[in-house]
């Protein structure tokens, strides 16, 4: 996350910049993605937050609606925060690609992994969003988001859960809420949810 030496301090000026990144990635091109998507999906939150949390992209329900983490994977990321005691409103929530990639299937649009052409098209979004944000600590959840805030493949259960740095900030990664929802097995899934809130926990040092 590089840091622009003449950057104004944090103020109206700043969040006006901060806007004009916005609108500009409303009109984005970079990628195939933008065309069958319904918008661009920015993140939301505290500008600047002590942590931002990076998903994958939008799915369905975020692709409508235009905010991040609103479907069901966005309320299992909430169950999991408040069990941590970490509250949302305090974070900035974003993903590393803006648009929603599927395919159709009837009147139902399937997710796609994005590709690795898609996240480094979409990265300029993420860095300009890490220089307004300044988080302390910036979570990856998944391996596309690691993947994007690292410049490099991070396997999630090589490097789960391991505080790493990140240049003036620590980076951490762990699995996308979705997951939990992909498990059949009741006794995993709840385990995995568990740990899920054990890596969240390590957040709470960083909201002072």
């Amino acid at each position: 996350m590089a840091r622009n030496p003449d950057q104004l301090s944090f103020g109206f000026t700043a969040t006006a910049a901060f806007e004009e990144a916005k609108d500009a990635a409303r009109g984005c091109q970079a990628c195939p993605l933008w065309e069958p998507a319904t918008q661009t999906v920015f993140g939301e939150g505290p500008v600047p937050a002590p942590i931002v949390l990076i998903g994958e992209q939008p799915g369905d329900k975020e692709d409508l609606a235009g905010k991040p983490f609103v479907g069901p994977a966005g309320q299992k990321l909430n169950e999991a925060l408040e069990e941590a005691g970490i509250p949302r409103a305090a974070l900035y929530v974003t993903n590393a690609v803006k648009h929603f990639k599927y395919v159709p299937r009837g009147k139902i649009r399937l997710h796609q992994k994005p590709v690795t052409a898609e996240i480094k098209a979409c990265r300029q979004w993420l860095e300009k969003e890490l220089d307004f944000v300044r988080p302390k600590v910036a979570v990856a959840l998944g391996a596309t988001a690691a993947q994007a805030l690292s410049g490099k493949a991070m396997p999630v259960n090589k490097n789960r859960g391991v505080l790493f740095e990140l240049g003036e900030a620590k980076g951490l990664v762990t699995i996308h809420p979705s997951y939990l929802l992909r498990i059949e097995d009741k006794a995993a899934a709840q385990a995995e949810y568990a740990r899920f809130v054990e890596d969240l926990s390590l957040l709470k040092a960083y909201l002072g």
